[in-house]
């Protein structure tokens, strides 16, 4: 587990972050982040247009399974992300990604592990989950 991406990914962000390491800082940071990687997204729907958005209510019959469900459900995006509004959704998402790891890192938390747990457990109840 030692050379997995995220053990070097929060190897990285500790050899670089200085400017805001305390907790108060990683999480303000962090929270920051979020909130431009959902502007970027809706750049993409307002600004260039891209992809459009067309939410409405999840209709799905009520004597269906749960597997035939996904069938009944859309995430309400129709188009591609273009070059542009792709590179800066994914450069927000980075930057996101940065400030968790240095969460993580600030509560000698071990990325790698939380995920393979999160795998194992989604593995586990798979269907019942239900996230």
């Amino acid at each position: 587990m030692k050379d997995s991406v995220c053990t070097k990914f929060q190897q990285e962000v500790s050899n670089v972050l200085v400017r805001h390491k305390s907790i108060l800082d990683v999480v303000t940071k962090y929270q920051e982040s979020s909130a431009k990687v959902n502007r970027a997204i809706v750049k993409s729907v307002t600004s260039c247009g891209c992809i459009q958005i067309d939410a409405k209510k999840q209709d799905a019959p009520d004597d269906i399974s749960y597997e035939e469900l996904s069938q009944y459900t859309a995430n309400h995006i129709s188009g591609e992300l273009c070059d542009i509004c792709r590179d800066k959704v994914e450069k927000e998402l980075a930057n996101h990604l940065f400030y968790l790891a240095a969460i993580c890192n600030a509560l000698d938390l071990d990325m790698a592990s939380i995920m393979k747990t999160q795998s194992k457990h989604l593995e586990t109840l798979g269907k019942y989950s239900l996230y």
